[in-house]
């Protein structure tokens, strides 16, 4: 008889934990608060407590090659940065070709996480569910859980003095979704994650205008690579400049980048400047902030000192007033109240698991907790790779390692995050995307070898090695290998260049004629000068 796996949440990581669970030969049973599936990327008007949703215009930071599931390539027509409706119509359509909904219970809200009476026997749980239609209540025992809830959860509302004395509208960026009823108006944005980014962009286009509240600025990163226009994240996520990266000393690469940063515009005339150098912080992206700032549509201003009845003094004197409405984009506190704490406790946004998965304490592998980490590039693909894992420990076709050896990961990889990034609530789940991903990829089996197909299959190889990480490179070998994953890989660029497809243009001058071009003119200017001075 199938392992029954109870799957928490039916967002991105849900789906895949869905489908790795059928892969695995196990009967998965997806309990989705919701009446959707797509999490945060399913849109919707209504505001709810602890359920995350994009904006109306949010469009993602990651692109398309970079960010789908291994075994199911994004279409070719969708552009290369999507549009929310783009994702949440990609996740639908993910779910209708692997017959995913068929196990998926929606309106279904887990209230507990317990571990059975004969855990230490069976490492079975006990699942509390409440009907949010009906209110009924029930209770089943599964094999096992994956906890699919991420780490966009409840609202984080840091403590700022005078706030409740504030007479204009206070919203949290969790509550925003459109820029209605702040047109002609003059905001205050506090926060510079991406989500402050976003909203200080959106309303400079309606408001009056825009400031723009930071603690320490940051560096801001670009969707559009300078040079060729291609999506930065395919060009910066080789796994060749991965290794190139981890031979060079951090604070060299921190510098090429520093100075790379500033090419596109300065960030100290900006005013964006953080005391730290790049990769010290989480990214922020966005291609348009430079623009709204230099139109004078959004200016950037220090931390918050406190608020007044009618407007914001900040840390460096400054202050600005009549001001109408403020918006805290101040992140979030991620938490699974649902679970035992003795399970899981998370305090301040830390949390203690082995890959940033599983419990390194209990007598049974039998919990995942899915994309409860904040990667260098898109969360989907890693998260996958961790219900991968997961979905064969559960079957018992995979092992961790031992308790000890779990725990010296888990510290190991608290003290290079400490050393490395600034000390805030916000960076306290960070990894590299490529080394994690081949962390997990090593527990699966499914690590390309690129060694081995130097010899049997150059082409590939190379394109493995100086290509971007794509999803389908974990799909070539090993469990779980999927057939179609040599040609995705290798048509990567024609998918990422059909989308630009809308006309013709004229014939590009070929390099070569161009270097052709360039002799022959310096051989005309020698000729001119020998017949005019001999």
């Amino acid at each position: 008889m199938a392992k029954r796996v109870a799957v928490i949440g039916g967002g991105c990581s849900g789906l895949a934990a869905i489908k790795c669970c059928l892969d695995e030969g196990l009967e998965p049973v997806c309990f989705e608060r919701s009446d959707e599936l797509g999490g945060l990327w399913h849109y919707t008007e209504q505001v709810t407590d602890g359920q995350a949703c994009v904006m109306r215009s949010t469009v993602i930071n990651t692109s398309k090659e970079m960010m789908c599931y291994s075994d199911y390539p994004i279409p070719k027509e969708y552009p290369n940065f999507m549009h929310n409706t783009y994702v949440w119509q990609y996740f639908q359509d993910y779910a209708k070709h692997f017959g995913l909904t068929d196990y998926i219970r929606y309106n279904m809200e887990v209230v507990s996480v317990k571990r059975a009476p004969d855990f230490l026997e069976s490492g079975r749980w006990l699942i509390d569910t409440r009907d949010h239609k009906t209110g009924d209540t029930s209770r089943e025992t599964f094999d096992a859980v994956m906890v699919c809830t991420g780490h966009h959860a409840d609202k984080n509302v840091p403590h700022f003095a005078g706030l409740s004395d504030f007479q204009g509208k206070v919203q949290h960026s969790h509550d925003y979704r459109t820029a209605q009823g702040l047109e002609d108006k003059r905001v205050v944005v506090v926060g510079f994650g991406n989500s402050g980014v976003d909203l200080a962009v959106e309303l400079s286009k309606v408001s009056k205008q825009v400031y723009l509240s930071t603690r320490r600025g940051g560096w801001l990163f670009h969707r559009v690579n300078e040079g060729n226009g291609l999506p930065s994240d395919l060009l910066f996520s080789s796994r060749l400049v991965s290794v190139i990266r981890s031979f060079l000393p951090l604070w060299l690469v921190q510098q090429l980048l520093k100075a790379k940063l500033n090419r596109k515009f300065d960030h100290y005339l900006y005013r964006l400047a953080p005391e730290d150098p790049p990769l010290s912080q989480h990214p922020v992206i966005n291609d348009d902030l430079p623009n709204a700032i230099i139109t004078g549509r959004v200016k950037v201003m220090a931390d918050v000192k406190k608020f007044t009845s009618h407007g914001v003094e900040f840390v460096d004197e400054s202050a600005v007033d009549n001001i109408d409405a403020v918006l805290l984009a101040t992140g979030y506190i991620f938490g699974f109240p649902f679970v035992e704490k003795e399970v899981i406790d998370v305090q301040q946004n830390r949390i203690r698991l082995y890959q940033f998965c599983f419990p390194p304490d209990l007598q049974h592998n039998t919990i995942a907790f899915i994309g409860c980490f904040q990667p260098l590039g898109a969360i989907m693909p890693a998260a996958e790779l961790q219900c991968r894992l997961a979905a064969r420990v559960f079957k018992g076709e995979a092992q961790l390692p031992s308790r000890s050896e779990m725990w010296e990961d888990i510290r190991k990889k608290e003290s290079e995050v400490a050393q490395r990034y600034v000390h805030t609530q916000r960076h306290t789940i960070q990894v590299d995307w490529v080394p994690f991903m081949d962390e997990l990829a090593n527990l699966i089996g499914c690590k390309p070898q690129i060694g081995s197909l130097l010899l049997s299959d150059p082409k590939l190889a190379w394109t493995l090695l100086t290509g971007p990480v794509t999803p389908y490179t974990y799909r070539l070998h090993g469990p779980g290998s999927w057939a179609g994953a040599r040609e995705a890989v290798l048509t990567t660029m024609d998918r990422v260049r059909f989308p630009f497809s809308t006309k013709p243009v004229p014939r590009r001058f070929d390099a070569n004629l161009r270097l052709l071009a360039h002799l022959l003119a310096i051989a005309v200017v020698i000729i001119l000068i020998l017949f005019i001075f001999l």
